[in-house]
Order: C-alpha cells, then structure tokens, then sequence
C-alpha cells in the first residue's frame, strides 16, 4: 500500500524552521493586517460623520417642516378672515348690487369663491 501524505502524517505534524522567505512573508502579513485596521477604522470614522450629518439635516427639516406647518396655519386662519370680511361686504357693496333699477348682466353668488352666473331675462328658462 503506499504511503498517503494527509495532514496526519507525523512528517507534516512539525513546523519547518523558520527561512528568510517565511520572516518577510510575516514582515508582509502583519504590514497588510496594519494597513487593513487603518483603512476599517477610516471607513467606520467616515461611517460616523454620515450618520451624523443625516442626524443633522434630518433635525433641519424638522424644524422647517415645522415653521412650514405654522404657516400654512396662519394662512389658514387669515383666509377664513377675509372670507368672512367679504361676505359680510357681499350685502352692502355698491359695486355688486347697483342702486339702479336695471337688471345687471352679471351677478356675484354669496359663495365666498365669486363664480359669477349670467341672470339676463334672455337665458332664462
């Protein structure tokens, strides 16, 4: 039967002494082991700042979505003001409603958005 050369063979159990080859294969592991920790701790560090400048401009928006909410209230509130203003105008103005006897072309709605509507007798049903 020949002999097999597997890992349990007691020749390959000792570890050969150590040649100039093996000490500068080291030399070179231990220099790729140092530049490699380098570069994960500069790629976490630049990790880091992104999630920090996310945090950051995400309290940003947070505060401008904010302001924009509060005026988008206000905006709100002085709308139903000036809607309120005007149809309390609507009755008493003189431009709309014409002291004259003639019937008017045009005539506004009491509807806060004027969507005029033609009261001629001719298109009268």
């Amino acid at each position: 039967m020949p002999h097999s050369s597997d890992s349990s063979d007691s020749s390959f159990s000792r570890s050969p002494p150590p040649s100039k080859q093996d000490s500068s294969d080291d030399v070179r592991k231990v220099q790729r082991r140092e530049k490699n920790r380098i570069a994960a701790q500069k790629s976490r560090q630049r990790q880091t700042q992104k999630a920090d400048t996310l945090h950051l401009e995400s309290e940003d928006l947070e505060k401008q979505n904010a302001a924009l909410r509060k005026e988008i209230k206000q905006l709100t509130e002085e709308m139903k003001y000036f809607t309120s203003v005007l149809s309390s105008h609507e009755p008493l103005c003189s431009v709309l409603v014409p002291s004259t006897p003639s019937p008017p072309e045009v005539v506004y709605s009491p509807h806060p958005f004027h969507q005029p509507h033609v009261s001629s007798p001719r298109f009268q049903p």
